[in-house]
């Protein structure tokens, strides 16, 4: 069996509660790696202290900009002082990003916490976690300003071709999660279908996003390989060749040994 690697699965959140018996299914599935991305201030302990505790899985800290009426000004300074004495498990900054799926009354706030994170990126030289809804031409203008040089993954992709080469000229690989299992989600398969297979990495955002068929279900790492499945499809190339791609460029994106 190929090993997988969550790219991004809030395994922190409630319904992964009991530890031990999510972490044993995801890995009777391949997934032999996993990496939380933290929201907030509220978990960056929690996400910690998983790390620590389980060999699989890997962490990254940042504020995650849907929980923006959370986050103060101080919570940068907080965030530089947690980077300067991390561990080896935390391999990267965010979920940070923008969000303007719901209007931009908080955009200059989300400007700022954005700006800042890509600041103490590039200070401490990790990679980003990035979130971004109704806001790609401002965040990759941003990182162009900024010169932000250290990539990462733009999580969740849903956009065009243009958009994704976009990212790959910022040095970004493309997080590929159960968008892609949507037949009706053509433009993102049809993009997905175009793009080399290492320039991607596979995600699920569990316990959110399930995949086509689970509806109304809580979505798991259990789940990665039928995304696998899927993508196998739209490259047309056997999954058994492009597993180990994509777990070779998910360890070389976060920094891990393999």
């Amino acid at each position: 069996m190929s090993r997988l690697f969550d790219t991004h699965c809030h395994f922190d959140f409630d319904a992964f509660s009991n530890t031990d018996e999510a972490l044993a299914i995801a890995k009777q599935s391949g997934v032999a790696r996993i990496l939380i991305p933290s929201v907030g201030l509220s978990n960056w302990d929690k996400v910690s202290e998983l790390a620590s505790s389980y060999d699989e899985i890997y962490f990254s800290l940042g504020l995650h900009p849907y929980f923006i009426d959370q986050h103060l000004d101080t919570h940068l300074d907080l965030l530089d002082d947690r980077l300067s004495c991390r561990g080896g498990k935390c391999v990267a900054v965010g979920e940070c990003g923008l969000d303007f799926y719901s209007g931009n009354d908080t955009q200059s706030k989300q400007e700022a916490l954005f700006r800042g994170q890509l600041e103490l990126a590039n200070k401490h030289k990790l990679p980003l976690v990035l979130h971004q809804r109704k806001s790609h031409q401002l965040m990759t203008s941003t990182l162009k300003k900024m010169r932000f040089d250290q990539g990462g993954v733009i999580h969740g992709f849903s956009g065009s071709y243009q958009q994704a080469k976009d990212w790959l000229n910022l040095g970004f690989a493309i997080g590929v999660g159960g968008t892609i299992t949507y037949p009706r989600a053509q433009k993102t398969r049809n993009t997905i279908a175009q793009i080399p297979i290492d320039a991607m990495v596979l995600e699920t955002d569990a316990p959110d996003m399930p995949l086509n068929g689970y509806q109304g279900l809580p979505n798991h790492p259990k789940f990665l390989p039928e995304i696998l499945e899927c993508l196998s499809e739209l490259k047309k190339r056997p999954k058994q060749t492009i597993a180990p791609q994509l777990w070779s460029k998910s360890n070389l994106v976060f920094g891990i040994c393999d």
